[in-house]
């Protein structure tokens, strides 16, 4: 399994202009084959910080999820706001494990 966390940092007032492209972009993103976790979230202490937590089957999934329209559309959409900064980190999970308590 892949877990992509996905930081980005954008002016004031920049997501509301996103907000249909986010909403769109999940949506689809969802229905992907191998898409297990999609989820789009602003930080609570900063108004500027969006974030991306994904989970996939495998490193094809996510390459194919690269290659689909509305990730062509959601980067259009991500370019047109001019981010200040974006941090995309992959990390292969070998397996998951239950929280002890």
């Amino acid at each position: 399994m892949l877990i992509v966390a996905v930081e980005v940092i954008v002016d004031t007032g920049a997501i509301d202009e996103l907000r249909n492209a986010l909403r769109t972009m999940e949506e689809a993103t969802r229905k992907e084959s191998g898409c297990l976790t999609y989820a789009f979230s602003v930080d609570v202490n900063d108004p500027t910080m969006l974030r991306v937590f994904e989970r996939w089957e495998t490193m094809e999934a996510l390459n194919a999820h690269f290659k689909t329209p509305h990730m062509a559309a959601f980067n259009t959409a991500i370019g047109k706001i001019q981010p200040k900064s974006i941090d995309i980190k992959v990390y292969e999970i070998a397996k998951e494990v239950p929280l002890p308590g």
